[in-house]
């Protein structure tokens, strides 16, 4: 039944929604410029490559480490680092873009990776509790503003290639009016996660951290990766990621050379994609209310699935754009629904959001050179199968992302 929200989680939920988009801008708005990054240090599209997987390294290190993090110095410290690390990170790339150096590139490269985590983890874990406090599915809606924020960086990029502007100072404009408003938004942002753990008279969130709780951090965010539902969540998460990132990587090609059609029209099946699953995103949620986690993430499988059937094995484009838009729709509330059930309990929601976050690193980070190889081996369309079997994984363990009460501890 949804609760009667707050002050204090209506400003939550604002200031959510602002870093989510924040978080999706700064981040594509300069992925987005890889042609002008690929000049400025002087690469070959083969080197690009292999210098990216650098950041992806920083992420899985991140996604590895945030749990302990969040869990010791708690959702606001670990923000707070993550925007401060982007300014080194991004000032390296920035530096890089500049003079050549493609040492200063990596290690910027691996600083936002690592940081990037810093931002996911506390950011959905906030989310999450505002969704508690609401008593309503809400968290699909911050996941479409990251979807939205990533359209508004993309629109960036092209602003200021069109205007002949270096990726150098695009970097540092974007970098200081991002950085400026997660700072004002920081406390509004993490207001209902700074204080923890839970107390054992009233099963609330407690007015401060006990000596305690600091010690067993490590303890508990480790615990989180041996406890099998959390793990399973992390799979639901993983083949969401992938249904997603897979899009973002291939489909526009997959759409160009399994159906000999301009750049253009790929460009526009992925843009079909990212609106379909955007706006899933914000009106399916009352699906989540009405029939369940469960039920949703299992017809969001089968949608994915024949989705992505449709899209390998239609005679044309034509039929194939339906098979698209099926595919965003169903890879649309996945990972919310997984991030939400591994929230479910707010004394160890860090630790188990860390872990299952980890599994969309793992993906972002190992499915395209993989997909790739395949890809050139049976086509970029036939390799979309991948897709098709992992949605059948994720159906499987749906069953894992049923609502489960948080327990309230009473003193004795």
């Amino acid at each position: 039944m949804p609760l009667t929200a707050t002050n204090e989680v209506r400003a939550a939920r604002w200031a959510l929604l602002v870093q989510f988009a924040l978080f999706g801008l700064v981040m594509a708005s300069w992925v987005s410029r890889m042609p002008s990054i690929r000049e400025a240090l002087g690469v070959d599209a083969a080197q690009l490559g292999a210098l990216l997987v650098v950041g992806g390294a920083g992420s899985l290190t991140g996604a590895l480490t945030i749990g302990v993090l969040v869990a010791r110095f708690g959702s606001r410290t670990a923000l707070l680092g993550g925007t401060a690390g982007n300014v080194v990170g991004f000032g390296l790339i920035a530096l890089a873009t500049e003079s050549g150096d493609v040492r200063l590139f990596i290690a910027g490269a691996f600083i936002n990776g690592f940081c990037g985590a810093l931002v996911n983890v506390p950011i959905n874990t906030n989310a999450a509790e505002v969704e508690r406090r609401l008593g309503t599915s809400v968290l699909p809606h911050f996941h479409a503003c990251f979807s939205i924020g990533a359209a508004l960086g993309a629109l960036v990029a092209a602003g200021f290639a069109a205007a002949h502007i270096s990726i150098t100072a695009q970097i540092l404009v974007v970098l200081m009016v991002v950085t400026t408003l997660r700072l004002v938004l920081l406390r509004p942002a993490t207001a209902l996660t700074f204080h923890a753990p839970i107390t054992t008279e009233t099963g609330s969130i407690a007015t401060a951290e006990t000596k305690d709780r600091r010690r067993g951090a490590v303890r508990q965010a480790l615990g989180a990766w041996l406890e099998p539902r959390t793990l399973l969540l992390g799979v639901v998460l993983l083949a969401a990621s992938l249904a997603e990132g897979t899009a973002t990587t291939w489909l526009s090609l997959a759409v160009v050379d399994g159906f000999e059609t301009p750049e253009a029209a790929g460009a526009l099946a992925y843009g079909s994609f990212v609106i379909a699953m955007t706006v899933f995103r914000f009106l399916g949620t009352p699906l989540i209310d009405l029939f369940g986690r469960v039920a949703v993430l299992r017809v969001s499988g089968v949608a994915t699935f024949t989705g992505v059937l449709v899209f390998v094995f239609s005679p044309s484009l034509a039929t194939a754009w339906i098979g698209v838009l099926l595919w965003g729709c169903g890879a649309a509330l996945g990972n919310p629904i997984a991030i939400s059930a591994a929230s479910d309990d707010p004394a160890d929601a860090g630790p188990r959001v860390a872990v299952v976050t980890s599994f969309s690193t793992i993906s972002s980070l190992v499915a395209p050179p993989l997909l790739g190889l395949l890809a050139a081996e049976v086509g970029a369309r036939n390799a979309m199968l991948v897709i098709a079997a992992v949605a059948v994984v994720s159906f499987s363990v749906a069953s894992q992302a049923r609502r489960r009460p948080a327990p309230v501890l009473v003193s004795g």
